[in-house]
């Protein structure tokens, strides 16, 4: 008989560079108040994101400055590269398991373009073997941390035995930009910050947690609501419809279905682990999960400390939820461009 999959670690990095939000509003006003006329209107965001500092591949002042495509790339490639690196040594630290025991790395980033893709610029610091797989997954956003622990999951299922490091890295703030006179992109620039999460998954008798179930849920004629813009410049930001309401709506049902095919509902469900996309939508997640208000502490201590982070944010949460003391079952849940929700079912370990 197959043994389940189970989570062995989850480990979390953060690039040098603090953001302190007081700064980034003075440097946001000083940019914008003066050639965007709804800029003192929608200034607000940065008070009531509910973020207090984030993390960031560069230091505040390489953000007030035009930055080309090349440039963000460029800076893309070597953040990365190092933030990968620091994940993946601490998962595997965590997890007592070598580099070279690796067979497969899943690796998932959507706010830069690296071809070699990153594990492979990583590979030969980290030790990796020379034919280990590599499983590069860009454009799932912030739904990748979820969407990638399934992905790996699933391999390692399908490969008993196997050992599949998964690296969830996003730097959110390269996509800042100095020239989109547009609300989406002064949200974004109250949200966004940069970090990665790095996980190690076998099929084995122990773990933190077993993989229960997985799966996702994509609505119709949503493209819009959230994504990417590519133009000389850079990514961006695509946010057309807001995110809050949305959630609050569509959520509870879509979960309550994805569960509902392994034979589990909401009552089952011990600890809800959520991506915090911003103040509003934790809120929103509360009442669309009929959650008690300030149920999801992990989730606003995340968001007040890091920022939206993207794709690794709900697994800084987990780190934080294992550390609190795992309930018996938790369901991860993240909502990304597609628009999706993808959740993925844990069961702690005996």
């Amino acid at each position: 008989m197959a043994k389940p999959v189970q989570l062995l670690s989850v480990a979390t990095a953060v690039p040098p560079h603090i953001l302190k939000q007081r700064d980034v509003a003075a440097a946001a006003n000083a940019i914008f108040a003066t050639r965007y006329g709804e800029f003192d209107r929608l200034s607000a965001v940065f008070n009531t994101a509910g973020i207090t500092q984030r993390h960031a591949a560069r230091p505040l002042e390489w953000y007030i400055e035009p930055r080309s495509w090349p440039e963000r790339t460029s800076a893309y490639l070597e953040a990365a590269r190092m933030l990968f690196v620091d994940a993946a040594r601490q998962a595997l630290e965590r997890a007592a398991v070598l580099a070279s025991e690796i067979d497969t790395v899943v690796t998932i980033s959507s706010t830069g373009i690296a071809t070699p893709s990153l594990e492979a610029r990583a590979a030969a610091e980290l030790g990796l073997r020379s034919d280990v797989r590599r499983v590069p997954v860009f454009g799932l956003g912030c739904a990748g941390g979820v969407s990638g622990l399934s992905i790996a999951a699933s391999l390692a299922a399908a490969s008993p035995g196997s050992t599949i490091l998964i690296v969830a890295l996003e730097l959110c703030t390269l996509a800042f930009r100095l020239d989109e006179f547009t609300k989406a992109n002064i949200v974004a620039t109250a949200l966004f910050g940069d970090g990665a999460a790095a996980c190690v998954m076998r099929s084995a008798d122990k773990g933190i947690a077993r993989v229960e179930a997985s799966g996702e849920h994509l609505w119709p004629d949503t493209l819009d609501i959230m994504g990417w813009n590519v133009d000389p410049q850079g990514f961006g930001v695509v946010f057309a419809q807001s995110i809050p309401p949305f959630a609050e709506a569509n959520l509870g049902p879509a979960v309550a279905m994805i569960l509902g095919k392994d034979g589990l509902t909401v009552d089952d469900v011990d600890r809800f682990v959520c991506h915090p996309g911003g103040r509003k939508v934790v809120a929103a997640l509360e009442r669309a999960l009929a959650l008690h208000q300030g149920s999801l502490d992990h989730e606003r201590d995340v968001l007040d400390r890091y920022g939206n982070m993207s794709a690794p944010t709900v697994l800084f949460v987990l780190d934080r939820v294992i550390a609190a003391g795992l309930p018996d079952r938790s369901v991860l849940t993240a909502m990304g461009p597609g628009f999706t929700a993808s959740c993925l079912t844990l069961k702690k370990a005996a």
